[in-house]
């Protein structure tokens, strides 16, 4: 029987399947892919070249390896931070570090499990907690209501004691605790801490108490303003966790699938959370309910800073990457619209909009070199200040707060120092400058209800806290 006549198609495909043989047998593919398999298999080994510890279990199954590299979470590590220092944890050789499992777990987890240090140190920050909680005092906004103090700016000093390196690597979120009787900051950083530092400890410890709840950097943090006990921090790991010191938890309230960028409270309302995700998407939470209630796309690319006006609640400022800051009326912001009361516009990105203690001043920051003032009823009334804020690829942005009134915005400088904006003079009037400051500050906070109380944080760890020597 005559051999079947080969089709166009069979005779390439022949052609190509001899062809990719000669090529494996030229790189030697088979040979190597041998000698591979024949590695893999367990192999005898002598016990006295071997010798395994029985305190040690071998498991036969491959471990389960957690993200937790900073390559893997896309940080690159500072060799050297900006105020000189290895970017090691601890400073105290009497500070023993321990390694925290970063993970996504939906779920809540407890304090204890991610304290960065011995299991002591939990125990002695919850009594800090608890102390804290009684000087808890709640404010009705507008600032301090009688200006600036007796002595004024020049009173404000950075004493020897008041300088401390909280966390390890770049701080992103510093807050002030509102309490009267004791001193408290609060950090977040880079690698997913979250720092506290009692100020006023007086045992042998350092006050300095640190966790990692997260996976990736800490975008945000806000107290309860009803309960100094309870405090949201949210993470570019798209979860948002609430520290409840009664508990000794940090709970899982909210996860998602992107990056969250800034949270905020409204002042008058402790059952909702607000908080920026994604690509411009703003989103409310409930409390009550545990779940998000409400989204609206209000810019074109990441939120960068919520606030909300002290004194009229409803109104609600934002700062973003696309080079705007808007003003939003929220009774007037529905599911299918939502239009800015008012827009200011950058050359740059935005990525602070605070009002001012009274909310009659919007002050915005952007990456343009500008800090713009909005005044007037319906903050028509723009000016703009020329200021440096270029701070370099591994420094946090500079972002420009308030006082304790509105006469002054505090901002840092790349010569390790803090400049005073006069919203009166429409420039820089002061510097506040230290041989105790040695890195740059970056992000800043002051408490709401202490003249002269002003926490700056830097990229290299370290909070320097400010107070008035009146």
């Amino acid at each position: 029987m005559a051999p079947k006549k080969l089709t166009d198609y069979e005779r390439k495909r022949l052609d190509n399947i001899k062809r990719n043989e000669e090529m494996l047998a030229a790189l030697k593919i088979h040979s190597k892919l041998n000698d591979l398999v024949s590695s893999s298999k367990p192999q005898r080994v002598k016990s006295k070249s071997y010798k395994v510890s029985p305190k040690k279990k071998v498991r036969s199954e491959s471990p389960v390896v957690i993200r937790r590299s900073l390559r893997s979470r896309g940080i690159k590590p500072d060799e050297l931070t900006a105020g000189g220092l290895k970017d090691n944890y601890s400073e105290s050789p009497n500070k023993k570090a321990k390694t925290v499992e970063l993970s996504r777990e939906l779920g809540p987890i407890r304090m204890r499990d991610v304290c960065v240090g011995e299991e002591l140190e939990d125990r002695k920050f919850v009594e800090a907690m608890v102390d804290v909680t009684k000087g808890l005092r709640v404010g009705s906004g507008g600032g301090l209501g009688g200006g600036v103090k007796i002595g004024g700016l020049d009173s404000l000093r950075l004493e020897e004691g008041n300088v401390a390196r909280v966390v390890p690597g770049r701080i992103l979120s510093v807050r002030v605790f509102p309490c009267e009787e004791r001193r408290m900051v609060v950090v977040g950083n880079k690698y997913g801490n979250v720092g506290f530092w009692d100020v006023d400890c007086v045992d042998e410890s350092d006050g300095i108490y640190v966790y990692q709840p997260h996976s990736a950097p800490v975008s945000g943090i806000v107290i309860q303003p009803f309960s100094l006990s309870k405090m949201f921090t949210c993470c570019y790991d798209g979860f948002i966790r609430l520290m409840d010191v009664e508990k000794e938890i940090f709970d899982l309230a909210y996860s998602g699938a992107y990056s969250i960028y800034s949270i905020a409270h409204r002042p008058d309302d402790g059952n909702s959370l607000y908080f920026s995700e994604g690509r411009g998407e703003l989103n409310m939470w409930d409390g009550r309910t545990g779940k998000s209630s409400s989204s609206w796309g209000l810019h074109e690319t990441k939120i960068n800073s919520i606030h909300f006006n002290a004194c009229n609640t409803n109104m609600m400022a934002t700062s973003s990457s696309d080079g705007t800051a808007c003003i939003w009326d929220l009774r007037k912001v529905v599911a299918d619209k939502a239009e800015a009361l008012n827009t200011v516009n950058h050359e740059g990105a935005v990525h602070s909009a605070y009002f001012s203690p009274s909310g009659s001043i919007l002050a915005t920051t952007s990456l343009d070199d500008s800090i713009k003032l909005l005044s007037g009823a319906n903050y028509e009334n723009v000016s703009k200040i020329h200021h440096n804020n270029h701070t370099g690829r591994w420094i946090s942005t500079f972002r420009g707060v308030w006082g304790w009134d509105d006469s002054h915005v505090f901002i840092g400088n790349m010569k390790r120092g803090v400049d005073v904006i006069s919203t009166a003079e429409k420039r820089c009037i002061d510097t506040l400058v230290s041989p105790e400051m040695t890195a740059i500050p970056c992000r800043f906070d002051v408490h709401p209800h202490k003249f002269g109380m002003l926490a700056g944080a830097t990229s290299g760890g370290q909070v320097y806290l400010w107070t008035s020597s009146c």
